[in-house]
């Protein structure tokens, strides 16, 4: 009996594993054939190649660190291709009709949407780049009436004159003893003093021979570096839960961002009541400041503003004015010295744009020269305010010129909210997103013809050489559609005026071997920054 016992455990532990060999090989083969059918069916699909499960998030994440780059060569295949990733699909476009589709027709089909609110929510909390519906049309309309302020503009003319002097006298004492500087760095610093003053009339001085530590900045930059990476990685809601590693570190510099902003509050609240200052033209002055008028605001129930409600308004400016400009600035400083040429061109339109403007200022005497080199970049700044900016032609289609290569916001991410057709007839899947690709657009083809990515201002101006805008869902550095950036003239104001002094009274000069290359950002920024020597122009 016992025997027949031991038999027949041993035919069912046979037959157990058998079984288990069997059903190993079943879900082998059926493995196996499931990544042959996916693959089969993507023979002849667009874009990069996916496989079961992960997407193409290994491909993905093997370029990371030249995003930009990986989207733009996909885009010289197709002007539409899909991006599959574990939880979601991206679809990436390049063709300006689809642009218009998104950014303006079917505009409220593509808001920001969760998953962008989710990833940027502890940066830009619930602020007008992070924000939909009735949240993002209320910053809209008190944003635009403020941009709209004649009193802003001549406000804002003065302190980007100013920061830019402060610029200059930097440079000079660097020329003097041939000092290698970091140019973005500078950049960074006079956009970042300039918008504390003019977006929230505060001066941190961060731009001075000193050079003094930021942690503010350092802080900011982290974050914004911490989320663009998480649009890729999976795992990032797990070391946020366990506050490990990157997440950890971005905890820590949103404590850093949320302090000085609370701080500012605070400080600007104060100023407003009198308890600081008892000048009453500095407060006429500063009042004219974007954060004064939503802290007003504030004090009527009625429209639900919080210290978080401001303290995400300074951090949209924040990003807004201080990155974005400072990226386009380090690019356009960057591009001039590998194109000597452009460089050139610029320096003869200041030279006769002086000369004419000294012509037809009243009491303005070219022929008393002034004593220092001070005092020349100083009495040349005075020729500058926004309607005299306009008259330089050559130095507005150079800055243009850069923005359609170097765009401040590289690849912008929407959210789908229903099934969609877009006019090329590609299928988009509500709870999807969708990117549209600024970074890749100016370097296709079928966008700007064979020479799409040379550096040439000159395509900016027309027959008769007058500049000539082109569609702003071809050149989307400033988005288009409700979304269109309500900062563009301000933004093209104080890049005038920085690279007007700087261009008229410098020479600049890469270090050799210096790496010129972008960081994965929320903006376009130099990863190890702009490098360079500069020498002052005598004439």
């Amino acid at each position: 009996m016992e025997r027949v016992n031991n038999l027949s455990i041993f035919f069912i532990s046979s037959n157990l594993n058998e079984y288990k060999i069997e059903f190993s090989v079943f879900l082998i083969s059926f493995l196996l054939a499931y990544v042959f059918m996916h693959r089969w069916n993507q023979r002849n699909v667009k874009g990069p190649k996916s496989w079961p499960f992960v997407g193409v998030l290994i491909e993905l994440l093997m370029n990371y660190h030249r995003l930009h780059d990986w989207v733009t060569e996909y885009c010289v295949e197709s002007k539409t291709f899909k991006v599959p990733l574990p939880f979601t699909t991206v679809t990436c476009i390049s063709d300006p009709a689809n642009v218009e589709h998104v950014l303006k027709t079917n505009f409220y089909n593509y808001p920001k949407g969760e998953a962008f609110h989710t990833y940027m929510e502890e940066l830009l909390g619930d602020g007008i780049f992070n924000s939909d519906g009735e949240m993002w049309k209320q910053q809209r309309k008190i944003s635009s009436f403020e941009f709209a302020s004649g009193n802003l503009r001549n406000f804002s003319t003065t302190v980007f004159r100013d920061c830019a002097l402060i610029l200059s006298g930097i440079l000079h004492q660097a020329s003097i003893v041939n000092k290698e500087i970091d140019m973005q760095e500078l950049l960074l610093r006079t956009t970042l003093d300039s918008i504390c003053k003019v977006g929230f009339g505060v001066e941190i001085g961060t731009l001075s021979n000193e050079l003094p530590d930021n942690h503010f900045a350092e802080a900011f930059d982290y974050a914004s570096s911490n989320v663009a990476y998480r649009f890729v990685n999976p795992l990032w809601r797990i070391k946020r839960y366990f506050n490990v590693g990157s997440e950890a570190s971005f905890v820590k510099s949103i404590q850093v961002i949320d302090e000085f902003t609370y701080n500012l509050i605070q400080r600007r609240r104060a100023e407003l009541q009198g308890v600081k200052s008892t000048d009453s033209n500095r407060n006429n002055m500063v009042k004219h400041d974007i954060l004064s008028r939503f802290i007003k605001l504030s004090e009527n129930p009625e429209n639900n503003l919080t210290d978080k409600s401001l303290r995400d308004v300074i951090i949209n400016f924040v990003l807004a004015g201080r990155d974005t400009t400072a990226s386009t600035l380090s690019w356009f400083i960057y591009m001039i010295t590998v194109n000597r040429n452009v460089a050139e061109k610029i320096y003869t339109e200041l030279i006769s744009f002086e000369e004419n403007q000294a012509n037809e200022v009243i009491g303005y005497n070219p022929e008393k020269e002034p004593k220092s080199f001070s005092e020349r970049v100083t009495q040349f700044a005075s020729l500058l305010n926004f309607d005299s900016l306009g008259k330089l032609s050559y130095l507005h289609a150079t800055i243009t010129e850069t923005l359609r290569l170097y765009p401040p916001i590289p690849l912008d991410p929407k959210g789908v909210l229903k099934d969609d057709v877009l006019p090329d007839g590609i299928k988009v899947r509500a709870g999807e997103q969708l990117s549209y690709a600024p970074y890749a657009m100016g370097r296709m083809v079928y966008n700007w013809g064979p020479d799409a990515t040379c550096f040439n201002p000159d395509r900016w101006f027309n027959k008769e050489g007058l500049f000539q805008s082109e569609s702003p869902f071809k050149f989307t550095a400033f988005q288009a559609g409700p979304r269109t950036c309500l900062g563009k003239d301000s933004a093209y104001l104080q890049m005038k005026m920085t690279l007007a002094i700087l261009c008229r009274f410098f020479s600049f000069h890469l270090i050799p071997n210096h790496p010129v290359k972008y960081k994965v950002m929320t903006t376009l920024t130099m990863e190890h920054g702009l490098k360079l020597t500069v020498t002052s122009r005598q004439s």
